[in-house]
């Protein structure tokens, strides 16, 4: 496959490319089997499977959703149905409070997740009978994805390879960009879904944070100082950001890891793309892409090229 992306000539624009895949482009419908696992702390997550029916060796690809994402995520589609036609297996794992149903701790889930990320893979790894795996993370559960794989380093080679698309990696300046001009419009999808569940979650635990804070929290800067931070055991966002970003640890990966994301992605310009990593990063930056957009040739296009350009890279390191 071409594994370079080139935008189609009609669509250029950074915004375009990160709107018009998740609105307007044809995505695959996916048939998922959903399990519910309990998690260490007594709260559960919510995982919805595609099955290799008739391959039982066939390589299992895990994917963790972006900010507010869940399995019906038109890159998760995308994946997952190719995933399907190659007679692979996948499942998309829903980070807490993601799935269509609150979680029960007194916590939601973060960029720095990794420790999530630990138990589920590991988890994971048991029940995949001797499956090869492959991890896959977008946006937030890129850059968490990571964050576990350079702090567990050579104990995460039960994985296979790993891909990280369109990932904050410096949290710092892509929350900054965001609270800025036209993309205040992506913060406010953002708040559109993740208020009401803060709300829900003061029902549970009274007291648990500010709630008129939260409300009247305009971007992401605010609303992580008052929730996010403090629930998930940081300071301030400040704090969150720096130590939750993931370019601190691109040096340390050990796993066979592609890092996606386009210079005109209005989440984490170009500019703000760290440049050094571990000799088992592949870093590539193209032009065009957008946010998780990658929109494939012609009109009005696809989310074709995403899923293959994924996918092929994790055929390379099979």
């Amino acid at each position: 496959m071409q594994t370079q992306y080139v935008s189609p000539a009609w669509l250029t624009n950074g915004h375009a490319q990160t709107i018009i895949p998740a609105k307007l482009l044809k995505i695959p419908a996916v048939l998922y089997r959903r399990e519910r696992w309990t998690s260490p702390d007594n709260d559960f997550i919510d995982l919805d499977f595609v099955d290799a029916d008739l391959n039982p060796s066939a390589p299992l690809v895990v994917l963790f959703h972006g900010l507010e994402g869940n399995s019906d995520s038109h890159y998760a589609r995308a994946l997952m149905a190719e995933v399907k036609r190659k007679a692979w297996a996948g499942v998309v794992v829903h980070f807490r409070g993601c799935s269509g149903e609150l979680n029960q701790a007194p916590r939601f889930y973060h960029s720095g997740d990794s420790a999530e990320i630990n138990w589920v893979l590991r988890r994971l790894h048991q029940l995949a009978a001797g499956r090869t795996m492959f991890a896959c993370g977008v946006s937030l559960g890129g850059n968490a994805l990571l964050r576990w794989l350079g702090e567990q380093q050579q104990q995460a080679n039960f994985i296979q390879a790993a891909c990280a698309v369109s990932a904050p990696l410096d949290l710092a300046q892509g929350g900054a960009v965001l609270g800025r001009g036209f993309n205040k419009i992506y913060t406010s999808v953002f708040l559109r879904t993740l208020k009401p569940k803060c709300l829900k979650k003061l029902e549970q635990f009274p007291g648990l944070f500010d709630r008129t804070k939260m409300l009247a929290a305009k971007n992401l800067y605010e609303f992580d100082n008052v929730v996010t931070a403090p629930l998930h055991g940081y300071q301030s966002t400040e704090d969150y950001w720096d130590r939750a970003s993931a370019k601190h640890i691109l040096g340390d990966i050990t796993l066979p890891t592609l890092v996606l994301n386009a210079q005109n992605d209005p989440f984490l310009p170009g500019q703000f793309l760290p440049r050094n990593a571990s000799k088992k990063v592949t870093l590539d930056y193209p032009l065009h892409g957008g946010h998780v957009g990658f929109a494939g040739a012609g009109f009005p296009s696809n989310n074709a090229w995403l899923p293959k350009r994924v996918l092929h890279f994790f055929e390379q390191n099979n």
